[in-house]
């Protein structure tokens, strides 16, 4: 394991559990990792990839994290690939023909591409190592962020009763802890919980009084460093950026109603550091992956406490310090 990770990751040493997982998933025990957001849930699946034969399929529900992770891994040297709506048919089966001849390591998947019967079908005419179900919450309607398909996924141990299963997230309750094991039927399942104490990030109450105001002398004091300002809803978000934008800030608005094209294009200049504010409702969230975020904003109230993790988990996955203020009224 550790010459593994040293030849394709460049670490030297596993975080905190890494160890323990990745050790139970190669002996093929079904396991849930319950790890806070920038733990490295990422490596307790992609190490036991290169280890077992067979491809590791990986659910995860947004096409821009494939992209990036898959991005990522094929620099690293590692055969990985994912299917989803942004490419074409011949570039599609391209892929399972590799998948079919046993080319591959890791293949990402939406679930609901992987419930579709030719895509179970391809699976069946190859070996497959692990199915590694990210952002597992998704599964649980207790959950913050409940997708419908996710909770079809029960179906694999049907299919694949043999294949172990390894279900990761950075948020759920005990309640949705044990639903996500219930609803993907894992047996035995070796269950790891890690520490939620980001010691890096530091947390400030405010309450609401000329709020704009309020937010534009503090990012005074962070001038050219990135961060992340949450707004319930659209109007607010659009509001605050054109505000920022005429005060001499570098932001840019991300919301659900902004065409797929131009959210793309917002994340992608946020993360290369070509702007740097991010005014978000939470169509901002999961997946979002830029290690020198040094201040998350909430204008406005979470919708819970969950949520307000995750959003806040965005912050510091440097390791550096990342001051998270909220707004209350």
């Amino acid at each position: 394991m550790q010459k593994t990770l040293q030849k394709y990751f460049g670490y030297s040493d596993f975080r905190y559990l890494q160890k323990e997982i990745i050790s139970d998933v190669l002996k093929g025990h079904d396991t849930f990792a319950l790890m806070p957001t920038g733990g490295g849930k990422s490596l307790c699946y992609q190490l036991p990839a290169l280890i077992k034969d067979g491809v590791t399929v990986v659910v995860s529900p947004l096409i821009s994290l494939m992209k990036d992770q898959v991005d990522g891994l094929k620099a690293n040297g590692i055969s990985a690939e994912y299917i989803n709506s942004t490419l074409t048919y011949k570039q599609i089966n391209e892929i399972k023909d590799k998948l079919v001849k046993k080319e591959l390591k890791i293949l990402y998947l939406a679930p609901e591409r992987l419930l579709m019967s030719d895509i179970i079908s391809h699976l069946k005419k190859t070996s497959i190592a692990l199915f590694a179900i990210d952002e597992a919450h998704c599964i649980s309607e207790w959950g913050h962020d409940f997708r419908p398909e996710y909770r079809k996924l029960s179906i694999l141990k049907k299919h694949f009763k043999d294949v172990p299963i390894i279900a990761l997230t950075a948020t759920a309750s005990p309640r949705v802890q044990k639903d996500i094991v219930t609803q993907l039927k894992l047996r035995d399942c070796k269950i790891y919980k890690g520490s939620f104490n980001r010691v890096n990030l530091s947390y400030y109450v405010n309450e609401k009084r000329d709020t704009y105001k309020q937010i534009r002398r503090f990012l005074i004091r962070y001038r050219n460093q990135s961060g992340i300002i949450y707004c319930q809803s659209r109007n607010a978000v659009e509001k605050i950026a054109k505000m920022l934008q005429s005060d001499g800030f570098r932001a840019l608005p991300y919301h659900a109603g902004l065409s797929d094209n131009v959210r793309e294009l917002n994340q992608n200049l946020f993360i290369q550091d070509d702007v740097d504010i991010i005014v978000a409702t939470v169509a901002f969230g999961m997946g979002i992956d830029k290690p020198n975020v040094r201040f998350i904003i909430h204008y406005d109230l979470p919708k819970n406490l969950e949520s307000y993790y995750q959003e806040t988990g965005r912050g510091g996955r440097d390791g550096l310090p990342c001051d998270c203020i909220l707004f209350f009224s």
